[in-house]
């Protein structure tokens, strides 16, 4: 109990400085957004966000932000990304849901998972959480984030105690496991400021060689690795030379070569980007980036040859206040939303739809197949609430029962739609297990509430029919 506690008070101590980093930024953009009148958005997820507890060790999703922010900033070059038409079309009709009705995936079944937080256990007992994703939700996969620099907060001191029986305890139950690992040690970079954010090594390699014990530690339990999480963030990618998609590609290949030369059976999930649609700089850092668009960043992802070292391209998205099935220029409009970016600002970023389609058409036109991995994706609901955390007031729009139709109907249609292979739900218990109440950015998401009593979401999860 003793070194628990030592672990839990060191995990709070580093994470309580990122969070005030991660709350200026909300508010600033924020502001920006209501200044412009219009939005864009950067997502959580994600991811599996900055932490923000030493339970809560998350990517916390963000606010949304101007899509056009880059066009009012003149020392930034414009940005023209091309998205071919994907073939084939999206589908127009109803998620289909029986499950002869939809031919065989490439790679076998599809992968219904959700993020939870396994580490911390409900009433001293491991297998809960498992269980009920497991045998109540009916789900085959869970995703857990695992931050590098608390096993090794000091070079050479291993603590593998927080995720062991976490770990071991999913995979006996059944389930299979992502693990998505973020943030290097301060011991392990070149670059620290007054409030260090996420951040990856100075030497790549020393990540590639966690990443290889991380396989030989869990032989046989861990199914998937997601390399990083929304690298095209700051708070994610906080070095000396700022956002670089083609530094990441080069850490995504030493990874991919560690992770397949232990286990090749282990899919390799790039870090999901989050999908701000806007590239940003800091004003008070003058040639450095807050945020990088999504789609120019991955299409120089792309063009550094990431495509060669994954099994799976990583993404997340958040709906925000629109259904899954409705592109961002199909008109739909809500009038009695409070949050009115998606319908007065109309943007591709707005959408769960069209950022997965440009996704997949981007892929396609290199000339590559490879399958979307969702790392994080739902809709977050507010109702029955006295507050939301700055910065998610799209939360007061969507009912506890939109909630519940639109994260079965996004299951239903990444089955459907065919290039999608794994798809995790933000989140199961980050309500009840974060101890912040109302004012946590992951509780909107949740599908347990603050007591861990079942959301409409969670029933209506457990009936939805799971279509290998």
């Amino acid at each position: 109990m003793a070194s628990w506690d030592k672990l839990q008070k060191k995990l709070a101590s580093l994470q309580g400085r990122t969070l005030a980093a991660a709350a200026l930024i909300w508010f600033l953009l924020l502001f920006a957004g209501l200044f412009c009148l219009l939005s864009g958005y950067v997502l959580p997820q994600a991811e599996e966000d900055a932490p923000i507890t030493a339970q809560q060790q998350a990517v916390v999703p963000t606010v949304p932000v101007p899509p056009n922010a880059a066009a009012s900033t003149a020392t930034l070059p414009a940005q023209t990304i091309t998205i071919p038409t994907p073939t084939p079309l999206p589908p127009d009709a109803t998620p289909v849901t029986d499950p002869n009705a939809l031919p065989p995936l490439p790679w076998g079944e599809f992968g219904y998972g959700i993020a939870a937080q396994m580490v911390i256990p409900v009433v001293g007992d491991y297998s809960y959480t498992p269980r009920q994703i497991h045998d109540m939700l009916g789900f085959n996969w869970v995703k857990q984030q695992m931050r590098w620099r608390d096993i090794y907060p000091q070079q050479g001191e291993a603590h593998w105690e927080l995720y062991d029986p976490a770990i071991q305890v999913a995979h006996e139950m059944g389930l299979k496991v992502m693990i998505s690992v973020v943030d290097a040690p301060l011991w392990a970079r070149d670059y620290v400021d007054d409030d260090p954010l996420g951040a990856p090594p100075a030497d790549l390699q020393l990540f590639a060689d966690f990443l290889g014990e991380l396989v030989d530690r869990y032989p046989g339990q861990i199914q998937a690795v997601e390399v990083w999480n929304e690298e095209n963030l700051n708070r994610e990618w906080d070095t000396a030379d700022g956002l670089n998609p083609e530094r990441y590609v080069e850490m995504l290949r030493l990874a991919y070569q560690a992770i397949k030369s232990r286990d090749a059976t282990i899919v390799v999930i790039s870090g999901a980007l989050s999908p701000t649609g806007v590239t940003q700089e800091d004003p008070d850092k003058p040639g450095r980036l807050l945020y990088m668009d999504d789609y120019a960043y991955l299409q120089r992802m792309i063009d550094a040859g990431f495509l060669d070292y994954v099994d799976c391209v990583g993404a997340h998205h958040n709906g925000i206040n629109m259904p899954p099935d409705v592109g961002w220029n199909e008109g739909y409009n809500d009038p009695t939303a409070q949050f009115r970016g998606p319908f007065d600002s109309p943007h591709h970023s707005w959408s769960f739809k069209s950022t997965l389609w440009d996704y997949h058409a981007m892929i396609q036109a290199a000339g590559y197949s490879t399958p979307l991995c969702i790392t994080e994706f739902g809709w977050a609901s507010a109702e029955g609430w006295t507050q939301v955390p700055p910065g998610f007031e799209f939360a007061w729009d969507n009912t506890l029962q939109e909630q519940a139709e639109w994260d079965v109907e996004a299951f239903q249609l990444m089955r459907q739609w065919g290039f999608v292979r794994l798809a995790f739900l933000w989140n199961l218990d980050y309500a009840q297990k974060g101890g912040m109440g109302e004012t946590d950015p992951n509780a909107p998401y949740s599908i347990l509430d603050f007591n861990g009593a079942p959301r409409p979401a969670f029933d209506a999860l457990s009936r939805m029919p799971k279509i290998p």
